[in-house]
């Protein structure tokens, strides 16, 4: 598939989605979103991506949906856009592979939203986050619910409500991102939590993932009963084979099953 807003690009089973609205500060409107969404479905089906790194062009991450969107739409107009707006908040969750964000610059609004929604991230120690939209009459409620997962209700509505925004070091402290460094080494640091997580079992990072995202939905019971099943399953994997014998054997796994 043939992109313009986003470039993407895999090397050793690592897919990366740049996005590429630099003049704009990287900001969504329906082009930007539909293609974000495409190349992020595209590489979880690819069988030679095994984990997924969003980037920026620019000097920014992104600084959430272009202003000028919001005019001149019906609300039916409007409900159709803010679903597109928010769709990879579902298309992120919904994949089998990991994702982790690179941040740099602002990333706020919706920028925000998209680096919460990944299942990593590492930032830039310059980098700015921020659920900004209150301050221009609007209100971040789709970063909300993965920033809600994160932090809890109290926190998550004081950065909605006041529109404050945070440092990567805070951010860091929050829980909203893993790493924080120098942003010269924000390249090789993303990268090589990439490279640490593709060197792991495909089977094991899906399940993984999975399990994480269907815990936070059932009751606690029920999710304990339904993870045990998820891991008696990939117990009799080929790979979980693999893996216990290269450790007893002193040995590289070579994995086999994606």
């Amino acid at each position: 598939m043939s992109y313009t807003n986003v470039l993407v690009e895999k090397q050793d089973y690592i897919g990366q989605i740049t996005l590429n609205r630099p003049a704009e500060m990287n900001t969504f409107n329906v082009p930007f979103a539909r293609e974000l969404n495409d190349a992020l479905a595209e590489m979880d089906k690819d069988p030679e991506v095994r984990v997924v790194v969003i980037k920026a062009a620019g000097k920014h991450f992104s600084t959430g949906i272009f202003l000028p969107e919001f005019k001149d739409k019906t609300n039916k107009e409007y409900r159709e856009f803010i679903r597109l707006m928010d769709e990879h908040n579902h298309t992120i969750a919904k994949m089998k592979k990991p994702v982790i964000a690179s941040v740099k610059g602002y990333a706020l609004a919706n920028g925000a939203g998209l680096i919460f929604a990944c299942d990593l991230a590492v930032a830039a120690e310059d980098a700015t986050l921020g659920t900004t939209a209150i301050n221009v009459g609007l209100i971040c409620t789709g970063p909300a619910v993965p920033l809600a997962r994160s932090l809890g209700r109290k926190k998550t509505l004081e950065m909605i409500l006041t529109g404050d925004m945070i440092s990567a070091s805070e951010a860091e402290k929050l829980g909203l991102v893993n790493k924080v460094v120098p942003a010269d080494e924000l390249e090789e640091a993303t990268m090589e939590l990439a490279r640490k997580l593709a060197a792991k079992s495909p089977l094991a990072l899906q399940i993984g993932k999975t399990a994480m995202y269907a815990m936070q939905d059932v009751p606690y019971h029920q999710s304990i009963d339904h993870l045990s099943e998820l891991f008696a399953a990939h117990c009799s994997s080929e790979d979980a084979e693999e893996g216990v014998t290269a450790f007893l054997e002193k040995r590289k796994p070579v994995w086999k099953e994606r």
